[in-house]
């Protein structure tokens, strides 16, 4: 290929920076990906896509593609802990606890109500093949599977890399104004000397996936089934359906499981132990992969060297605890497209892209802790509300579950006592909050003095509001008969959106006129009686916080830059002043 320039450079083909060159196309934006790997990713991996995530797809095309192969809540919304699959005696195949979970069942209103597209389950095997699909098609020849970074300098007005083709050897030298490492922290980061901050070894996992009838035992619709085997504390596994069918005639499955003693390269050995635990002796079952991973909880000390800008699992890498983790980096990429957008094009200066750190660490910092807390929670607390734990020896486990179960008063109490430490679960599995309610406190948001909603401690009511940094609320409006979320209002078509009261007509006009100026896209979408947009369920009246004379700019990426409660004195003087803040123009 020789040499080539392009404007970014995305070095990693995983979901983020599939999801990145997605982005990038939408806005307009010159790129390459190049990922070292041949083809997408094999395994299952993460599996949840929560509803931000979903919502994102939505605005950039791609929520149609994955919803029709995901499971959605009503087949994946519960989580579950039982004693065994299956089995004959006493205490098998016993429910010891379910609840809803991932915006399914009871939570399903209340997510419906937050947002235009609900959360979906997709293994990664299958996410991201329609994420490279759509990839190639907005940005054909640009998205080059086996083919690896060697070599990445810095040298201040650009970025210069050697790319090498994995097949044939060739080396391509690129240049570029800014590159996006989304490779899990391989090879990118360590080029620039990025420090990874935190627990590194908090402890090893070992994942078998297998495909297997499970028909005839299997009931479905959880998105984990956690299994506290009675009898062997070491046969205690979590049970995930990977599709693709879903629920009772799902065909493909990730266990989580101890191996110890198992040779892990002897697959009839590896069989023999998973159909061991699963109770099932005759199952006939197809072994795929065996992964033995290292559970890390770090975060890097910056997102940001210079022109290298980091995203995803080379940025943060937890616990798989709420599903955090693939979806964080999908909203990484989604926050810095639209940045680099503008910087490119001209609209905004470089600083801008200091934003991006500025706004997202702090949330990729809260995950973390977040997914660390509700990881910890599961391994203790879930385990000591049935009566387990480092104290029970082993010849009292099978009494304990006994006693669990038993149609006594005590034994009522216990289920009581014990359900009410299964409710603090919520903050993994119901962390609706932590999911769609995160801010930026600081970065390319004007703000306004005002307080943010307080946060359910548990991270399981989420507080809508129009306060800058936060997500857009999500309300449905009509025009012309058409129906549509006020999150489908921005974006890389319509650029940024100032939403107004029906008589709006004055930030109309200084939004044109800002508009010119800074030659950024601003579309106003003036809501109310006689305007436009009506407000088709009276819900967004509720989430606005404004005024019938005030107005709410939001950015590319749904969420709010500015917020005017009331009329301006002079709205062209507040919007400019308030653009030129957001886009660090001011720097210029």
């Amino acid at each position: 290929m020789g040499a080539i320039e392009v404007p970014v450079l995305i070095v990693g083909g995983g979901g983020c920076g599939l999801s990145a060159s997605v982005f990038l196309s939408d806005h307009g934006v010159g790129h390459l990906l190049v990922e070292r790997r041949p083809d997408t990713s094999k395994l299952p991996k993460a599996h949840y896509v929560n509803q931000r995530t979903m919502e994102i797809f939505r605005q950039h095309g791609l929520e149609e593609s994955v919803a029709e192969q995901a499971a959605t809540p009503e087949q994946f919304g519960k989580v579950r802990w039982q004693t065994t699959l299956t089995g004959g005696q006493p205490l098998d195949a016993r429910v010891i606890h379910e609840m809803d979970g991932f915006g399914g069942g009871a939570l399903r209103e209340t997510y419906e109500a937050a947002g235009p597209a609900m959360p979906a389950k997709l293994p990664q095997l299958r996410l991201e093949p329609i994420l490279r699909r759509h990839a190639e098609e907005r940005n054909p020849g640009r998205v080059l599977f086996g083919h690896e970074l060697t070599t990445l300098t810095d040298q201040g007005d650009k970025v210069v890399a050697e790319i090498r083709d994995t097949a044939t050897g060739e080396i391509t030298t690129v240049e570029a104004r800014y590159v996006i490492g989304a490779d899990g922290g391989r090879t990118v980061g360590d080029a620039v000397g990025a420090q990874l901050q935190g627990l590194p070894a908090l402890f090893d996992a070992t994942t078998v996936y297998f495909s297997a009838d499970l028909s005839e035992v299997w009931n479905g619709g959880s998105l984990i089934t956690w299994f506290l085997n009675p009898y062997r504390q070491d046969f205690s596994s979590a049970l995930i359906e990977m599709g693709p069918t879903w629920g009772k005639h799902c065909e493909e499955w990730g266990i989580h499981l101890s191996l110890a003693g198992v040779d892990r390269e002897d697959e009839q050995a590896v069989a023999a132990r998973v159909r061991e635990v699963l109770g099932l002796p005759e199952l006939e079952l197809t072994l795929h992969q065996v992964t033995s991973w290292t559970v890390e909880a770090v975060l890097a000390e910056h997102y940001r060297y210079g022109r290298v800008l980091l995203a995803g699992d080379a940025a943060h890498r937890q616990p798989p605890a709420v599903g955090l983790g693939l979806n964080t980096g999908i909203q990484d990429a989604h926050n810095l497209a639209w940045k680099l957008a503008a910087v490119v094009k001209g609209s905004a200066p470089d600083s801008l892209l200091d934003t991006y750190e500025a706004e997202r660490r702090p949330v990729g910092q809260f995950n973390l802790g977040w997914a660390m807390s509700a990881a910890s929670n599961h391994t203790v607390v879930i385990d000591a509300a049935v009566g387990l734990g480092q104290h029970v020896p082993p010849e009292r486990r099978v009494p304990v579950f006994f006693g669990y179960f038993a149609p006594t008063p005590t034994g009522v109490a216990q289920r009581a006592r014990a359900a009410e430490i299964f409710a603090t679960h919520r903050g993994e599995c119901q962390a609706h909050d932590v999911e769609i309610g995160f801010a930026y406190e600081a970065g390319a948001v004007v703000a306004d003095g005002s307080n943010p909603p307080a946060r359910a401690p548990l991270g399981d009511v989420y507080r809508a509001t129009t306060r800058p940094g936060h997500r857009l609320p999500h309300a449905w409006l009509e025009r012309a008969g058409r129906r549509v979320s006020t999150l489908d209002l921005a974006g890389t078509e319509t650029g940024f959106v100032l939403i107004t009261g029906a008589d709006g007509s004055a930030w109309a006009e200084a939004a044109a006129q800002v508009a010119e100026k800074f030659s950024v896209p601003i579309v106003t979408a003036r809501v109310g009686d006689g305007a436009e947009y009506t407000d088709a369920d009276g819900a967004w009246a509720g989430v606005r916080e404004i005024t019938d004379g005030g107005a709410v700019l939001v950015r590319p990426d749904n969420h709010v830059a500015f917020r005017s409660v009331d009329a301006a004195e002079d709205p062209a003087a507040a919007l400019a002043d308030a653009l030129s803040q957001v886009l660090d123009r001011s720097a210029v």
